[in-house]
């Protein structure tokens, strides 16, 4: 074990658990932002009540995001000091833009958002909201677009043996960050779905084991009422309505996923055929899709590779659009890369006691091909799940079973696995590259680097398996205090958010709303405990 195969490893923990964070922030910001917004106009209880309980979940997730992600930029000086010199010129300008266009944008109006309850007026109020959600979209874009050019380098010119920004709006209009942006947002928006339909679902089961909803002879719901923990029938109302918008927007996101999927992956094997070739554990050229093939675990000879179960054509219209056009296998791929970028790490001092190591340019099989399929297979498992559950509840309530309440809310999970597959079959899949060289031929196929060359110097094995070991556990405990948190909201209902609805705390929620001066929240302090520091926490 070397220090490289460390560096790697923490920087794919901490991205990795970040990443969880990111979706569901993304996703769940635009839904509190609608929620709100079918409040302002409606005047309905059961959204604000709505807009309250996930603005909860959406800020405890956002919290970690933050803490979790400043973390990132420490990454690159600490371990890969290399790499952000070669990409340093390129990355400077989109992650600036991040910084200071959509990060500062979205915490100063999240700020607004949960400090401004009552003391804005209702349309700044709910213009916060969406100013702070489309931000976070917006910061996404920039961080894709330096990602984008780590997999396809564009706009750049090649001095002293570095990259030099020459075009900044051709890496902000990159081919693949056109793609990868819409396909990252819409399984953001499959996370939230998820999240909507497992917790609301549990809820209305809660309700029918407590006895407060029934339902008649034609099995259609009953709605009752329990005053006394403030689940009343516009709390029905909360959880029968949070579960068909999660629903649908599983659905419709799946949809998304899979067709903007079909276009990313079109493109990949145009500029990363070894990463598509892994993927398909496609050893020799063919047009034959496979379902399942095995092999030796860590083998990455094709010798030893069988395919089982195989779709013809399937392949071909994958990369292609066709079933016809034979596809590129791993073992004619390996000549072009060896013949294009060498057989062995370039004898330069900036690989140190790395140059000279002969290449492996195929990517670990068993990472891509696994990836690439539990990303799929999760994906339609959370859509497949929406399907059935839109259909349940058709009657205004769920089952009584409680396995089947379990297997919902588990399946919530089921998205965040898509998501984060799928990034991994991502970033492994570039690899021996930390930058993936350009094929187009009008590119600059020369800008690229060797992961090997992308590691700090100075950063000795010991020090790396301390930081690793440090973030592992501290990330752990983040892991364990985000969970409990999220675990106990969401167990306490909309009165965890909203304890005014209670009794005691005197008043209806939508009194303390409509409070004649364009406020938007409950009272301000007192015995009722003030929302704002129920939101800021």
């Amino acid at each position: 074990m070397e220090a490289l195969e460390i560096a790697r490893w923490q920087f794919g923990i901490t991205t990795v658990y970040h990443f969880l964070m990111v979706p569901l922030t993304i996703g769940l910001g635009l839904v509190v932002a609608s929620l709100q917004t079918a409040w302002f106009v409606t005047g309905g209880e059961q959204y604000l009540r709505m807009t309250k309980f996930w603005g909860k979940l959406f800020l405890i997730n956002f919290i970690m995001g933050v803490a979790t992600g400043l973390v990132q930029e420490f990454q690159f000086g600490l371990a890969w000091s290399e790499y952000s010199r070669f990409v340093g010129d390129v990355f400077g300008a989109p992650l600036a833009m991040e910084s200071l266009l959509a990060f500062f944008t979205e915490s100063i109006f999240l700020g607004l958002w949960i400090f401004g309850w009552q003391r804005l007026p209702r349309a700044v109020h709910l213009l916060s909201i969406w100013a702070a959600t489309l931000a976070s979209i917006g910061s996404a874009y920039f961080i894709l677009a330096a990602n984008s050019w780590m997999q396809h380098p564009v706009g750049v010119e090649m001095v002293d043996g570095r990259p030099v920004l020459v075009d900044i709006w051709a890496v902000l209009t990159n081919n693949t960050l056109l793609v990868a942006f819409p396909h990252t947002v819409l399984g953001a928006f499959s996370v939230a779905g998820g999240f909507l339909l497992g917790i609301a679902w549990y809820h209305l089961w809660k309700r029918r084991r407590d006895g407060i909803d029934t339902v008649d002879a034609g099995g259609r719901v009953v709605v009752g009422s329990q005053p006394a923990t403030g689940r009343d029938a516009a709390d029905h109302k909360v959880w029968l309505q949070s579960l068909r918008i999660g629903a649908v927007v599983a659905l419709v996101s799946f949809a998304g996923v899979s067709l903007t999927g079909d276009v990313q992956a079109k493109l990949m094997f145009q500029q990363q055929p070894m990463k598509m070739a892994a993927a398909e554990a496609a050893c020799h050229d063919g047009t034959g899709f496979s379902v399942l093939s095995v092999g030796d675990l860590g083998s990455q000879d094709c010798d030893e590779i069988v395919a089982v179960i195989e779709v013809p054509g399937l392949l071909s219209f994958l990369a292609n659009g066709d079933f016809t056009t034979e596809v590129k296998g791993v073992n004619t791929l390996i000549p072009e890369y060896q013949e294009r970028y060498g057989t062995t790490v370039p004898e330069n001092p900036a690989y140190g006691e790395r140059a000279g190591q002969p290449v492996d340019y195929v990517p670990v099989m068993e990472v891509t091909y696994w990836g690439f399929r539990i990303m799929i297979t999760f994906g339609m498992l959370a859509a497949a799940a929406a399907l059935v559950a839109l259909w349940l509840v058709r009657k205004g309530t769920v089952p009584a079973s409680r396995w089947l309440m379990r297997l919902a809310v588990l399946g919530i999970l089921a998205p965040f696995g898509a998501n984060s597959a799928g990034w991994i079959f991502t970033e492994m899949g570039r690899q021996p590259f930390v930058v993936a060289p350009n094929p187009d031929p009008n590119g600059i196929d020369d800008v690229f680097m060797f992961t090997a060359a992308a590691v700090s110097p100075g950063v000795s094995l010991p020090e790396l398996v301390f930081s690793l070991s440090a973030f592992t556990l501290v990330y752990l405990a983040l892991l364990v205090v985000e969970v409990k948190l999220l675990a106990a909201y969401c167990r306490g209902g909309v009165p965890a958010a909203m304890p005014e609805l209670l009794p005691g705390h005197g008043g209806s929620s939508q009194d303390r709303h409509d409070d004649g001066d364009g406020g938007s929240g409950p009272g301000t302090g007192g015995k009722d405990g003030g929302d704002v520091l129920a939101f800021a926490y």
